[in-house]
C-alpha cells in the first residue's frame, strides 16, 4: 500500500480524539486496524501507532487478542478526574501567579481571543481544541514537566467523559471563564485566580449528566467522516 503523504499518525490521533470528543464515536467501539487503515488509505503499522499514542492519553485501550477500544470512563471515574483537576489545577495557578512574565500573560490573551474567535464562528473542533489547550497552556507556563505530564492525561480523560456525559450540545469550557483567570493571573491574585478555576471546573463538571452512557455511533466510517 502506498500511504497519503499527508496522513500522519498525529492526524489520525487527532481525528479520532476529535470524533470522541465531538461525540460522533461511542465509547467501547471497536477500532480495527484493518477498517482504519481503509478509512485513512494507511497500512496497518500506521494505525497500530496511532492506536498506541490513543492509549498512552487514556483515551483507548488495546486488549491483547482482542483488540483497541474506545475507553469507557465510569461515573466514578469521571468524578475522580475532576476532583484531581482541582489539586493540580490549583497548584498550577499558585505557580504561575508568582511567576508570571509580560509575555506569559500576553500569550493567555492571545489563546483567549483565538477562543471567542472560534466561539463566534461556531467551530466546534476549534472550540474543542482551544478549551482544552488553555488549560495545557497554563500548566506549560508553570514551568513544571510534573504538572504539564498531569495535565495532559487530565485533559485528555476530562474530554473523554465530557464526550460520554455532557448534558448539553455545546462546550462550557469557554473564553470568557478563561479571560477571568487570566485577568487574575496578571495581577498576581492567587486567592481569585484559584476561586475562578474551582467555579470554572465546578460550572464544566454541573452540565454533566452523570448517569448514563450517551448513545453514540459504533459506525467508524460514519464517525470519522
Amino acid at each position: 500500500m502506498t500511504e497519503q503523504a499527508s496522513v500522519s499518525t498525529q492526524q489520525i490521533v487527532e481525528k479520532v480524539w476529535l470524533s470522541i470528543a465531538e461525540r460522533r464515536l461511542r465509547p467501547g467501539v471497536q477500532l480495527k486496524e484493518g477498517q482504519l487503515a481503509e478509512i485513512f488509505d494507511v497500512s496497518r503499522a500506521r494505525i497500530r501507532q496511532a492506536l498506541t499514542a490513543l492509549e498512552r492519553e487514556g483515551l483507548v485501550t488495546i486488549i491483547p487478542n482482542r483488540g483497541a477500544f474506545v475507553c469507557q470512563p465510569s461515573v466514578d471515574e469521571a468524578r475522580e478526574v475532576f476532583f484531581v483537576r482541582r489539586s493540580v489545577e490549583r497548584c498550577v495557578i499558585e505557580r504561575i501567579c508568582t511567576s508570571r512574565s509580560k509575555a506569559d500573560v500576553l500569550r493567555l490573551r492571545s489563546h483567549v481571543a483565538r477562543e471567542r474567535v472560534a466561539n463566534a464562528n461556531d467551530a466546534t473542533t476549534d472550540i474543542i481544541k482551544l478549551s482544552g489547550g488553555f488549560h495545557l497552556l497554563l500548566a506549560e507556563l508553570s514551568g513544571s514537566d510534573f504538572l504539564f505530564g498531569m495535565m495532559r492525561d487530565l485533559i485528555s480523560r476530562t474530554s473523554l467523559i465530557t464526550a460520554v456525559y455532557r448534558n448539553t450540545a455545546r462546550f462550557n469550557c469557554g473564553p470568557d471563564e478563561h479571560d477571568e483567570i487570566v485577568e487574575a493571573i496578571a495581577a498576581g491574585d492567587v486567592e481569585k485566580a484559584s476561586r475562578l478555576m474551582q467555579h470554572h471546573l465546578d460550572h464544566v463538571e454541573s452540565e454533566l449528566d452523570l448517569r448514563e452512557v450517551r448513545d453514540m455511533s459504533h459506525d467508524l466510517k460514519a464517525a470519522l467522516a
